[in-house]
């Protein structure tokens, strides 16, 4: 019992700073739409251009993606498992970084490369201080710490 009260805490357990809610804000609402955008645009955003970057099953990996940012891009908007949650973003990222960023550098150039780079490069950035800092103040995961506490 104490083992698993141990691992609850280290996941819910969050700072008491209020600012994180504006990190939480910028990456919820921003894979909130990113995957919604899967959907909505096929060819673009959604199949289309899971297959132009190479991948097999190109429909099943982009709805798949498409629903992971929608569902942990919720949950991190909330606070709620924020750090379970911003880790498979941050494995979305990476793998958008290795499969259209990096090639991009090699094709195009440096300053293409860091020009495209940058927003994913911010969103990776705060993804690892979810990860560090948890949920913050005006979380669920706070609330949820809080009320096991008392």
């Amino acid at each position: 019992m104490k083992t698993e009260r141990s691992i609850k805490s280290q996941i819910l357990n969050t700072g008491n700073d209020n600012k994180i809610i504006v990190l939480r804000l910028i990456v919820g609402l921003i894979f909130i739409s990113e995957g919604i955008q899967k959907y909505l645009f096929l060819e673009i955003l959604g199949p289309g251009r899971f297959q132009d970057i190479g991948f097999s099953h190109a429909l099943f990996w982009a709805y798949f993606t498409g629903v992971f940012e929608i569902f942990c891009g919720i949950l991190i908007l909330f606070g709620l498992l924020t750090r379970l949650a911003s880790i498979p973003l941050l494995v979305i990222m990476i793998t958008a970084f290795i499969t259209t960023k990096l090639p991009m550098l090699y094709t195009e150039g440096f300053w293409t490369f860091l020009h495209e780079y940058n927003i994913d490069f911010s969103l990776t950035l705060l993804l690892i201080l979810l990860i560090i800092y948890g949920g913050g103040k005006w979380s669920v995961d706070s609330k949820i710490l809080r009320s096991n506490n008392t």
